[in-house]
């Protein structure tokens, strides 16, 4: 861990803080003020858990079984049954960095104290995210409502000592990593099950992080396809900053802008702008089709925000009250419908990428060697490349079908529409792998295919960082080669955000 912390209150988490937690080993501690809040809504549970008061999930059983009223020495049992027959995943684990994300949004929305948690059971934990046990969480089994019960109630035993975790890079049982780490399972009290596996959890963490990957690949894909027009020998017009303040959506204007300053004081623009006045629209519209997809990634953003520091679980404790109240909070639709939007906005980078690639792989359509290599014919070049992108697209093109207008009712049909939310986010991740594959293919095009379109000229001051920053992992090819290595380093090279950090070192920020 990096001896770094957050301090959680509920109500001030960002996804920056997210991607610190998840990936940089940040630990958490909970606020004075969240403190004092999950005290008082657990007294107010503690109370009810001894009374014959009628409560959901505190003194009656859960879903359909809500109608079931449970003795009072059976409530601590009911809780820990709860996690331990939820607890039914099937499927490979959600890598670390997400299994990091679920367990501080779960520790957020709990900060909040309006979930009746005590603070023994939240602080075990936080004890488990700060000593780096990371439960073996498997990501199918959610139908998101009552949010995503099954996987959360995997991460739920683990504080009861149940399950597996990666701990220190191995996969030990549970109870060995607490002892490993000096910590002790813990017994729950009246509602802790329902308020440890009750919310969206784990779609919230795997669309964050998704989403911060997305903004640094849409970014990518800007600087790409400035190499990729420069070495069509594309015209500028269509990056005009006229056009686009007649139609002043903010992702179109600012891939506008992130062109104009890439391709900038390039001699090979200057001397092929007057060749014709305007391209192909996989070049000319890659401000309306990138923006869009920025614009739609805007949204995702704002439906996250709100999510990473709300309260989904049920019911709700309201202490000033002295009120529970059953709800929906914990119904995925809002990330559902989001997770697909970002599903079909990535898959867009991919589909205009790739139709890019088609016109430097095709002597008709540019003044480029045929598959971009010298001696074509003995040797096919570029050719197969394409084909790769062609495939990832139409892997796209299914996998962006929505999740969220599927629905299948549970629970004896008490809940009887659902979100798919988890796996909206789980796609939506497949799709963003996949264009990020696809963006890799067209930074090896383009940047064998400027080496043809430079000859003497210079290209644009952002596009020359651009180039070089790839050359140093992959070099030009006089002759067929063994292209797998080269893709997946491009790709690595995408994930990290190398080019980007290249060409802003050169140009300033992008948007």
């Amino acid at each position: 861990m990096s001896g770094k912390e957050i301090v959680l209150d509920g109500l001030s988490l960002t996804l920056a803080d997210v991607s610190r937690v998840a990936r940089e080993g940040y630990g958490v501690r909970l606020s004075e003020a969240a403190v004092s809040a999950v005290k008082e809504a657990n007294a107010l549970v503690e109370r009810w858990a001894t009374s014959d008061q009628v409560v959901y999930g505190i003194t009656t059983g859960f879903g359909d079984l809500a109608s079931v009223k449970i003795s009072p020495r059976d409530r601590r049992t009911l809780q820990e049954n709860l996690l331990r027959s939820h607890a039914c995943g099937v499927g490979a684990p959600y890598p670390t960095d997400v299994t990091r994300a679920i367990m501080l949004l779960r520790i957020n929305t709990l900060s909040r104290g309006h979930s009746g948690i005590s603070h023994a059971t939240l602080s075990g934990l936080v004890n488990l995210l700060n000593a780096g046990i990371h439960p073996l969480i498997p990501c199918q089994g959610s139908v998101g409502a009552s949010g995503d019960l099954c996987p959360l109630s995997h991460l739920a035993i683990a504080l009861l000592g149940d399950g597996e975790a990666e701990y220190r890079g191995r996969i030990v049982p549970v109870k060995e990593a607490l002892a490993s780490a000096g910590l002790k399972p813990v017994s729950l009290g009246a509602k802790e099950g329902l308020a440890l596996n009750n919310g969206t959890a784990a779609m919230n963490a795997v669309g964050a992080l998704a989403l911060l990957d997305a903004l640094r690949l849409a970014k990518t894909a800007d600087i790409v396809a400035a190499l990729s027009m420069e070495a069509l020998h594309g015209v500028p017009y269509a990056y005009d900053a006229r056009t686009h303040a007649l139609r002043p959506y903010k992702g179109q204007e600012t891939v506008a802008s992130n062109i104009r300053r890439l391709i900038e004081d390039s001699e090979i623009v200057e001397r092929y702008k007057k060749d014709r006045v305007q391209d192909a629209y996989s070049l000319r519209c890659v401000p309306q089709v990138h923006g869009a997809s920025r614009d739609a990634l805007s949204y995702v953003r704002s439906v996250l925000d709100i999510e990473i520091n709300s309260v989904t679980d049920n019911p709700l404790i309201f202490p000033q009250e002295e009120e529970a109240l059953s709800g929906g909070n914990f119904h995925g639709q809002p990330l559902a419908l989001a997770m697909d939007f970002f599903g079909i906005a990535v898959a867009e980078l991919a589909s205009i990428s790739e139709r890019r690639q088609a016109r430097m792989v095709d002597a008709s359509l540019s003044d480029l060697p045929p598959f971009l290599i010298e001696d074509s014919g003995l040797n096919s070049g570029f050719m197969i490349p394409q084909y790769t992108s062609a495939a990832l697209v139409s892997e796209n093109k299914v996998l962006a079908h929505p999740s969220s207008v599927d629905s299948i009712p549970t629970s004896a049909n008490q809940e009887d529409h659902v979100s798919m939310g988890g796996y909206a986010a789980r796609k939506a991740v497949n799709i963003l792998e996949n264009t990020r594959k696809v963006i890799a293919v067209e930074m090896l095009l383009a940047a064998q295919a400027l080496n043809f379109s430079r000859l003497s000229l210079k290209p644009g001051r952002g596009t020359l960082a651009a180039h070089e920053c790839i050359r140093r992992v992959v070099p030009y090819l006089r002759k067929d080669e063994y292209l797998h290595p080269l893709i997946v380093r491009l790709a690595d090279l995408a994930e990290r955000g190398s080019v980007i950090d290249a060409v802003e070192a050169e140009i300033g920020e992008l948007g």
